[in-house]
């Protein structure tokens, strides 16, 4: 099982409203609990490779993740606060993201760096065609939230852009 179909089975039981969905294959065995809030579903992935596994770590690997959540979510208001004042440019289409136009070419933006409207920020690959993104606005690339080869969905934020 690829990070794709996990990715997409976490999607689902999200959005079907289920609070636990154990899932066992042959070599895998993934556990997602989404907990009373249905805001961040916790997620086991766990490969079975010995029958002597015994249950309680599983359990308790289960439940670490809970209090790290919790010490998220209150950073997460003021990171939203932070980035208020940025714009945010998302992916136009799903794809791989790349920075450079080939391996062996610069890079098309760095934090810091001044952009204009319709400078090309990164390239998308989908379908084996290479989509340049261009800049819709104009000023600093504060940050770049997605990691060079990486996939992005639609809508997915690529980089804060401060205006001013």
């Amino acid at each position: 099982m690829d990070l794709k179909e996990i990715q997409n089975l976490i999607k689902f039981v999200a959005k079907s409203g289920a609070s636990e969905v154990k899932l066992e294959m042959d070599d895998v065995k993934i556990t997602i609990k989404t907990g009373s809030d249905n805001d961040a579903p916790v997620v086991q992935y766990a490969p079975v490779a010995a029958p002597q596994m015994p249950q309680t770590p599983v359990l308790q690997a289960a439940e670490t993740p809970a209090p790290v959540a919790e010490a998220v979510t209150p950073e997460a208001p003021a990171a939203a606060d932070d980035t208020s004042k940025y714009i945010t440019v998302k992916s136009p289409i799903i794809g791989t993201f790349y920075r450079k136009p080939s391996p062996d070419k610069p890079l098309f933006v760095e934090v810091g760096q001044t952009i204009a409207e319709g400078d090309v920020l990164c390239i998308i690959e989908a379908m084996k065609l290479f989509n340049e993104i261009e800049s819709e606005v104009s000023g600093k690339v504060v940050k770049i939230l997605v990691d060079d080869s990486s996939p992005v969905e639609f809508d997915q934020p690529l980089f804060l852009v401060d205006p001013s």
